[in-house]
């Protein structure tokens, strides 16, 4: 098999699965329970804690657990919203925003805010003069992605975050979750307020991810319950999961430089194979993208019709979004960059991880070829 889906979801490390059943099995007390059996399940979150803050270079204060990325995106924006509606109610954002941010900022209109929708070039950027032109007096909150999920651009974080400084009233909010151990981001020096991640992104574990809030910044919880996570995330905490994720991001990190550079080799070779494709049009651009994102599309064939295709060579890939790509509509990323409706309902991304090989890469450009060749020839009849 070969797996080039790795924006939907990572294979697990072997040592992330075995810290996790340990945890399960062994030390599976409640971390609220006063007992010293729970004691020992609170050691272990507190440890994993302090080890994803050291990781990310922030404190460990600074370091909320969740479900995942699609819960701290929804925290974040309207946990800031709700808190700070009193000053304002105008909100910013990008028109290629992972679903849980824009479905939350739907949410939020719906609840009286505004939501300026901030445009992006062909390449998928936006413009940081075009995010200050929008800010008002009312504005309380700038959600701005750091890897596009779809076509993998990376957006100007480290500019927004220095334009910021001089509108200290307004919370920078950043998705980082597809951004994790590929694309470097320092969460203290951009000038970040609240950053996402999601641990299965970087070969944790399914329902696990964590928030970043920096020190300083309030907002609004979104459950009722037992105020865990210092009463902004109440809830049962999951232990093992948060020690899994740990390990994961340790894991990930440790590829540094090397792995990132080798993760990018594969995917300029796929991208020189690839564009020698007539049938095929690449839209991740070359400047700005992140090592692990290729996304294309097939003139006059279904991306589903060639997922399926694929499939029967053992190869995956994916359309857009794993959390959209049922829905058989266009990419809306894709139709915020310009491209023809018709090419964006036949988008194909592949991405990948640190395990994949150059031989794989290889492969699949020759199984590309020739499933274009067959299915052209289909199509024309």
């Amino acid at each position: 098999m070969i797996y080039f889906d790795n924006s939907a979801t990572t294979k697990p490390y072997k040592e992330v699965l075995d810290s996790f059943i340990t945890v399960s099995s062994k030390f599976f007390g409640n971390p609220s329970s006063l007992h010293s059996f729970g004691g020992q399940a609170e050691k272990l979150l507190t440890q994993a804690r302090e080890q994803t803050a050291k990781l990310l270079g922030v404190k460990m204060s600074e370091i909320y657990f969740t479900s995942g990325g699609t819960e701290s995106n929804n925290l974040a924006i309207k946990g800031a919203a709700l808190r700070n509606r009193n000053k304002g109610k105008h909100l910013i954002t990008s028109s290629i925003e992972h679903p849980s941010v824009a479905k939350a900022m739907e949410q939020l209109e719906q609840e009286g805010f505004e939501i300026t929708y901030i445009p992006v070039d062909d390449t998928g950027r936006v413009s940081v003069d075009e995010i200050e032109r929008a800010i008002r007096k009312d504005t309380i909150l700038i959600s701005i992605m750091h890897v596009n999920n779809e076509i993998g651009t990376i957006q100007p974080i480290e500019e927004i975050g220095q334009m910021l400084k001089a509108y200290p009233d307004i919370l920078f909010h950043v998705d980082a979750v597809q951004g994790i151990g590929k694309v470097p981001l320092s969460f203290k020096n951009n000038r970040i307020d609240l950053c996402s991640i999601s641990s299965h992104k970087f070969h944790g574990l399914k329902g696990t991810g964590a928030l970043y809030i920096r020190e300083g910044v309030k907002i609004d919880p979104l459950f009722s319950g037992g105020n865990q996570e210092r009463t902004l995330r109440s809830g049962t905490e999951n232990v093992a999961g948060a020690v899994a994720m740990a390990k994961a991001l340790r894991l990930s990190m440790a590829n540094g430089e090397e792995g990132i550079e080798r993760i990018r080799k594969i995917q300029t070779l796929l991208r020189d194979g690839l564009k020698k494709i007539e049938a095929l049009k690449i839209h991740t651009p070359i400047q700005y993208s992140a090592p692990h994102i290729l996304n294309f599309s097939l003139k006059g064939i279904k991306s589903e019709v060639f997922i399926h295709a694929l499939e029967q060579e053992d190869i995956f890939v994916s359309t857009t979004s794993a959390c959209s790509s049922k829905k058989k509509s266009p990419s809306k990323t894709l139709l915020a960059l310009g491209v023809a409706e018709e090419l964006a309902e036949s988008a194909i991304r592949i991405s990948l991880s640190f395990e994949n090989t150059e031989e794989e890469a290889r492969t699949v450009i020759q199984v590309i070829e020739k499933t274009v060749n067959q299915l052209g020839k289909v199509m024309k009849r």
